[in-house]
């Protein structure tokens, strides 16, 4: 990649006069590799204005309790929104795209892994295993939303189709979801993530959260640090969460099974370009040009609007609103045949 990156900004590409809209996949490969490279000083400020704001609410939140339990409520959700945009610096040290030494990218990712109740080690390979499978019916279950096909499901017993019924259904993924994953299951090494590194990453993230927490239970009381730190993690997590679903459960998404599937039509057409409002595109890191991101996962987070600035075309794809986000709640199962989500109502029907 590094000789690829160099070969765009040295000759002229054979790419150039080959209109955008006729690029390939693959070919996009190619174009976005000038945008990989992150600027130090603005890695460096894009953690400051994330962390500090994160700070200052958190201890405005402290400091309101004993006036107002509505006006803490309050901080605590601006403060869920940038601890969402503190996990995305964290994804990016994931992906050795926040900094250009992978050593610190991995020990800030470590660092912010205990803010964000996260294992980075752990983290770092389930994600990296998402992008290498996504899409791909053969490879579901690691780092991913776990999704039924509709033959699946209708060949399931009953007692598994109520389990996933029960999965699938919004209060689960949003809210008991974000719960267990965040404050139960990254606690621990599951499934094949069980080497010494990731017991290591595991425990070593645990052992700074507890004294983290005693820490400020001694200074801001049990009770007070139990609630506005519970309020902004878990609150930030089923907003996470939410980002990632509409990410790659949407209309027009693709899925293939293993002989058919190809990495980089999976990742241009099978994650979404969530068009947020600029401020909701900021607090969450422009994580919702997803499709660029998953095309080329090594472009800072702050460079993907550079990407869509200079390439307008790529905005045309699989692009989605807010408004037609909160239809993706419906949709529940893979149909082979149509080669779309649709719900269990579709289903029925």
């Amino acid at each position: 990649m590094n000789d690829m990156s160099g070969a765009v900004s040295a000759t002229p590409s054979p790419l150039a006069e080959v209109k955008e809209s006729d690029l390939s996949a693959r070919d996009w490969v190619r174009v976005l590799a000038k945008y990989r490279e992150p600027n130090t000083k603005r890695s460096l400020w894009e953690l400051a204005v994330t962390a500090v704001p994160l700070v200052i609410l958190f201890v405005a939140a402290r400091l309101v309790l004993p006036i107002s339990i509505w006006l803490t409520i309050a901080l605590c959700v601006i403060a869920a929104g940038f601890l969402v945009r503190l996990f995305i610096i964290q994804h990016d040290c994931g992906h050795a795209s926040m900094f250009k030494s992978r050593a610190v990218n991995d020990w800030v990712g470590r660092l912010l892994g205990v803010v964000t109740l996260t294992p980075y080690d752990i983290w770092k390979r389930s994600h990296a295993i998402h992008h290498s499978a996504a899409g791909n019916l053969d490879k579901r279950g690691v780092g991913d939303i776990y999704t039924m096909t509709v033959r699946e499901y209708l060949e399931s017993p009953t007692w598994r189709r109520w389990w996933y019924r029960i999965y699938r259904h919004p209060i689960t993924l949003f809210m008991f979801g974000p719960v267990l994953i965040f404050g139960l299951f990254n606690r621990f090494p599951v499934g094949s993530l069980t080497g010494k590194l990731f017991w290591l990453s595991s425990m070593g993230t645990n052992v700074a959260l507890v004294l983290f927490s005693a820490l400020m239970m001694w200074i801001m009381g049990w009770w007070q640090f139990t609630l506005i730190f519970g309020l902004i993690s878990f609150g930030g997590a089923a907003i996470g969460m939410w980002l990632f679903y509409v990410q790659h459960q949407f209309e027009g998404v693709e899925w293939d099974e293993n002989e058919e599937w190809d990495l980089h039509d999976s990742a241009l057409f099978g994650s979404s370009f969530y068009d947020l409002p600029t401020p909701l595109r900021w607090i969450s890191g422009n994580i919702g040009i997803h499709h660029v991101h998953h095309l080329y996962s090594r472009i800072p987070f702050y460079r993907l609007t550079e990407v869509l600035r200079d390439h307008p075309v790529l905005k045309n794809i699989r692009r989605m609103t807010f408004r037609e986000s909160l239809r993706c709640v419906r949709l529940h199962l893979w149909d082979e045949n149509e080669r779309r989500m649709i719900g269990f109502s579709d289903l029925r029907a």
